[in-house]
């Protein structure tokens, strides 16, 4: 059973500074609530994140943190909405759910940053696919699908305060996107809208509209994505994981201009390497 759940942005008011002078106004801003994963009753990690496309961040996460490998062992779900905040109820579907009891645990992810549902810094770095991917995407379609990206933001037009996820295939002009206060929480909705449409990430890029951190790049390789590309800079360790996983990392998307700092063969027509 499903109470009614917040919207996602809200108007509120303000005074706003204007040519030296002050006056009443009023701005449209996103919602921020906290939201609890749950599974077989046990809480996995609370995210503060943006009460939209619930669903989809439900299965997204369970994908990405590895607690499983397809959406056919998500099993049961139900949302509830209480003053408190918003619980994400799953029953994992097969072994999964005893699987997962036998790890259970509880933490709490703030917005800006996390690795959700670890025990030790040993699991921080734990196994990723190592994708062999022969996807070739060449770079002015690249820069094409970037420009569409905040087009398809309707949620950041509001309020300006969001990232967005997109999922995006060489020869199709058409954006799947997510938006979200975090950027990690936005992939994770996309990895969840496309496993509940059916469409494989291994055929396309992820663009995101915020910086790459390690998380990215994990939740990226999780779901079998070769490319990854977003509008500002990545970390090292984002740098170093991409390299491992075989994940090609673009990265200061503006405009015509990118930087490739891993697997750059995916991307057909760069400018060749800078020789000092």
């Amino acid at each position: 059973m499903t109470d009614e759940l917040p919207a996602p942005s809200i108007r509120v008011p303000c005074v706003a500074r204007r040519n030296d002078a002050a006056s009443d106004s009023f701005r449209v801003i996103p919602e921020e609530t906290p939201i609890a994963f749950t599974y077989g009753g046990s809480t996995h990690a609370v995210m503060m994140a943006t009460p939209a496309d619930l669903e989809d961040f439900s299965l997204g996460f369970a994908l990405t943190e590895g607690l499983i490998d397809s959406a056919d062992e998500a099993g049961e779900f139900e949302i509830v909405s209480s003053d408190a905040g918003i619980e994400l109820r799953s029953w994992l579907a097969g072994g999964r759910q005893e699987a997962y009891a036998a790890r259970k645990r509880s933490m709490a992810g703030p917005t800006g940053c996390g690795l959700c549902g670890i025990e030790s810094l040993e699991q921080a770095s734990r196994p990723l696919p190592v994708l062999d991917n022969a996807l070739r995407v060449p770079a002015v379609a690249l820069i094409a699908a970037m420009d569409r990206l905040p087009g398809a933001q309707p949620l950041n037009r509001e309020t300006r305060a969001v990232h967005a996820a997109a999922f995006w295939a060489p020869g199709d002009d058409a954006l799947i996107v997510r938006e979200d206060v975090g950027r990690h929480n936005a992939l994770d909705k996309l990895a969840g809208a496309l496993a509940r449409q059916g469409v494989s990430a291994a055929q396309g890029v992820v663009l995101m509209t915020s910086r790459v951190s390690v998380e990215l790049v994990q939740k990226a390789a999780r779901i079998g994505a070769p490319v990854i590309a977003a509008v500002s800079a990545p970390t090292a360790l984002a740098v170093r994981t991409a390299e491992k996983c075989g994940v090609t990392l673009v990265a200061v998307v503006r405009g015509r201009d990118f930087e490739i700092f891993t697997h750059p063969e995916r991307i057909l027509e760069q400018v060749s390497s800078h020789v000092a």
